[in-house]
């Protein structure tokens, strides 16, 4: 009798493992089914980002009234500046600048904006230290700034362009404007400012540093890429 009773709790406990053993594998089949269903859904959801900012880069993506803009003109380069006295500039003047991408850089119509904007900012009637696109109606984040800090001081294109890095240490100095006529301010800047661009040739992101009055300009040009504009920044007495 002894016997048998340990022979049949044997039986059920054998069962109880076994139905244990089944239950405990589908719970894991489950859990790996799910992993793995949320982790193709993350990996495609990665590659599709990708794909969506490849192709975004591979596209011109000025407006068409950006591009009337560019190729709109006479027998001079020069471009109309776009002014604080216009509402319709101001609303330009106000936006942030878009970034470029690749396909913008190695366009055509970035070369004659470049060649415009550096005849603009040139133009021995109303010459400037720099100038960003958005104060020629081009909503994009390039500026031109003349680097009185290297030899021969030259007017240098930096496209996609932002400091991230401003010096405690600041400097006082008058301000003026291409898009504000007839006026100039005091305005407080930072000695020292680092920044990123968009090298054009290798398209890779650049990081450098200014100081001094190259730095001023830098800051003020950025700013229009901002929306901002240097009366912005003065102080009232």
């Amino acid at each position: 009798m002894q016997s048998t009773l340990n022979f049949f709790s044997y039986i059920l406990l054998f069962r109880f493992v076994c139905e244990s053993g089944y239950k405990f594998i589908l719970k894991i089949d489950n859990f790996a089914n799910n992993f793995n269903k949320t982790f193709m859904k993350r990996v495609l959801a990665y590659f599709f980002i990708v794909f969506v900012m490849a192709s975004c880069s591979k596209k011109v993506t000025f407006t068409q009234s950006e591009i009337d803009i560019i190729n709109n003109r006479d027998s001079s380069l020069i471009m109309p500046l776009f002014t604080v006295d216009d509402p319709a500039d101001t609303s330009v003047l106000r936006a942030v600048a878009a970034d470029l991408s690749e396909a913008d850089i190695q366009s055509d119509l970035f070369k004659a904006l470049k060649e415009r904007m550096l005849a603009t900012v040139q133009d021995t009637t109303n010459e400037g230290v720099g100038i960003a696109a958005p104060q020629v109606g081009v909503s994009k984040r390039l500026v031109i700034v003349q680097r009185f800090d290297k030899p021969g001081e030259p007017f240098e294109f930096y496209p996609n362009i932002r400091i991230i890095e401003y010096s405690d240490e600041k400097q006082l100095g008058k301000e003026g404007c291409l898009s504000v006529p007839n006026r100039s301010e005091e305005v407080e800047r930072s000695k020292r400012v680092v920044f990123t661009y968009l090298d054009e040739n290798s398209l890779k992101m650049v990081k450098d540093s200014v100081d001094g009055f190259t730095a001023v300009i830098f800051q003020h040009e950025v700013d229009h890429l901002e929306g901002v504009i240097y009366i912005d920044r003065v102080k009232t007495k």
